[in-house]
């Protein structure tokens, strides 16, 4: 019968399990996801150009289009998976301790699902018109 006590087992025993499937998910995750932010982040600063020096009626009426809520959605949401995916890698790779690292992870999806409900929310408010 093979033991499992901890002094026992090979390093790569130990972290079998922690990420390793997900580190190549992670990894496609992000540069799918950089790929897709390029053209996002250029449709959003050329809506963000059209909408500077115009009064607030029209600013809404510009922001409210599908042509502009659609691509700004889509930025939103493409920018902070990549933003989340990032942080998630950096964190990963720098805090040692467990339970540190549990916490940071858990306040790293917090604070992403908090923006791009607020970003979110900003956009399709203008959209509707509510």
């Amino acid at each position: 019968m093979v033991s499992h006590a901890k002094g026992y087992r090979t390093p790569f025993a130990r972290v079998r399990g922690r990420g390793g499937v997900s580190g190549v998910s992670t990894f496609w995750g992000q540069r799918v996801s950089g790929v897709l932010a390029i053209p996002l982040t250029i449709a959003a600063i050329v809506i963000v150009v059209a909408v500077l020096g115009k009064d607030h009626q029209a600013t809404v009426q510009i922001l409210g289009s599908p042509l502009a809520a659609v691509p700004m959605l889509l930025f939103v949401g493409v920018s902070v998976y990549h933003m989340w995916i990032g942080l998630q890698e950096i964190l990963t790779d720098y805090v040692h301790g467990e339970k540190l690292l549990l916490v940071l992870l858990m306040g790293n999806t917090l604070f992403s699902v908090a923006i791009a409900f607020a970003a979110c929310f900003a956009v399709l408010k203008l959209a509707f018109g509510v």
